[in-house]
């Protein structure tokens, strides 16, 4: 009888609908999960002429995607890891930078306070014990800063080499859930999950750099750099390397399908782009700033000694000495040097101050440094810790805004593929009725066939 097949259509088509629901309710707190709806269809009459219909069917679950608001996603999650990653290391350093216990500006200028000091009496040892304890610490001062830029370099490349593993991961995950979901489209299977899951993959790849994804008729999609390079093609994906080169920089290049391309790191966004350009653009031009500050008040303060004469008559000798790229021994005192080694008379007359003087006025010396330019030497950490601030709050606005975006665009996607607890509930009710108003059919249809078989008998 059509009418009780026709009821049965609808139920089933109910239950299915119910199922999908069920699903989505289910998944409300699953991330990435895309919500689910059954696609109803009306079967259509037969060839009769007096037929209404033959019920209804299921013709397929539909998925609530939108690939622009996907995309979007995408984006907005790498444009957020390029500038999350940077900004602790910008924040430690803007912080040992200003302490006043760790200050270049600081320890500088308590090294020309202890050598103005001796001025009033150049013949006191105290005084001028003073002045090689003040130079002293000037010197850990630097090396104390040295070491925090090479421990910034050490944990920024050690970061760098775990996010390509864990990129590579991400890479060999979604080639292969692209294959499954090739096989299990052809087999008619739904693949949603599948889907979900390589689209996770996708999201996780696009914090650790900036990505293009463009979708293929097969249901799989093929991922690649911005910058072109691919990194998946349907079941196939190539594998990312960050090698150490000899000055301790670090190579990246890909290798697919047997071909190996260097990577220009600063450019690839994302984690691994905003690491690199921190350490291309700000760690390594201040590292060499401090460097350089370093080597030329050694050169300035040990030949204006070696210009001057010792108490006992003496030349004078180095007070500093400098070790490019040395750590913790970037800048240290001379070993052996003593009080009645500095030099603060021009000819050894007793009383005479005439280097003194010149020793205290270096600290109004031009100097110039390369990412800075020409600057007094008492002016030079003021100018790179102004620097370092201003790349700081510029670093702070971008992640603030890319942060805002990557909100939006979770809530934009969320608003087509989210599940809305609401939404779900008025459609269990409203395919809840469907069922019971299909078995009601089905239940008249039983009664008027056994009334027309009573009629029979």
């Amino acid at each position: 009888m059509t009418i009780i097949n026709n009821a049965l259509s609808g139920a089933l088509a109910a239950q299915i609908a119910l199922s999908a629901s069920s699903h989505n309710i289910a998944n409300l707190q699953t991330k990435g999960y895309t919500r689910q709806s059954a696609l109803l269809m009306t079967v259509g009459p037969d060839a009769s002429g007096r037929s209404a219909g033959n019920g209804v069917q299921v013709t397929s679950l539909l998925r609530f995607s939108d690939n622009y608001k996907t995309q979007a996603m995408w984006r907005a999650n790498s444009e957020q890891g390029m500038y999350s990653q940077s900004q602790p290391y910008l924040t430690q350093l803007e912080s040992v930078m200003s302490d006043a216990s760790a200050s270049l500006s600081a320890g500088i200028d308590d090294f020309f306070k202890a050598i103005n000091a001796v001025a009033g009496d150049p013949g006191s040892t105290p005084l001028r014990q003073q002045v090689l304890t003040a130079a002293g610490l000037m010197g850990e001062r630097f090396n104390g800063l040295n070491n925090v830029f090479n421990s910034q370099l050490t944990s920024v490349r050690q970061q760098r080499s775990a996010l390509v593993d864990a990129a590579n991961v991400d890479i060999a995950t979604i080639a292969r859930l692209n294959k499954q979901i090739i096989e299990t489209q052809a087999g008619g299977v739904s693949a949603s999950s599948l889907i979900d899951a390589r689209d996770q993959a996708i999201d996780d790849l696009s914090s650790k750099m900036a990505l293009e994804v463009t979708d293929n008729g097969d249901g799989s999609r093929d991922v690649s750099l911005k910058s072109g390079q691919a990194l998946v093609i349907g079941s196939m994906h190539g594998t990312l390397k960050a090698a150490p080169t000899t000055d301790s920089q670090q190579a990246f290049s890909i290798t697919f399908a047997n071909s190996t391309f260097a990577l220009d790191a600063s450019k690839m966004g994302g984690q691994l782009g905003g690491l690199t350009q921190f350490e291309i653009n700000t760690l390594l031009p201040l590292q060499q700033d401090v460097d350089e500050l370093a080597a030329q008040i050694a050169t300035l303060v040990n030949d204006q000694l070696a210009a001057g004469v010792t108490a006992p008559g003496a030349p004078g000798a180095p007070l500093f000495v400098y070790t490019p790229g040395g750590g913790a021994n970037m800048l240290k005192t001379a070993a052996g040097f003593k009080a009645e080694d500095l030099a603060f008379s021009s000819d050894g007359t007793p009383g005479d101050t005439g280097n003194l003087q010149k020793l205290a006025a270096l600290k109004t010396t031009p100097i110039t440094l390369t990412n800075i330019g020409t600057v007094l030497l008492s002016d030079a950490d003021t100018q790179m810790l102004g620097k370092l601030a201003v790349d700081s709050k510029i670093n702070k606005a971008g992640l603030k805004t890319a942060e805002t975006v990557r909100v939006q665009s979770i809530n934009d996607w969320q608003s087509t593929s989210g599940v809305n607890e609401d939404e779900e509930a008025v459609k269990l009710v409203e395919f809840q009725r469907m069922y019971q108003a299909n078995m009601q059919v089905i239940s008249i249809a039983n009664s008027l066939f056994d009334a027309t078989l009573a009629m029979m008998q």
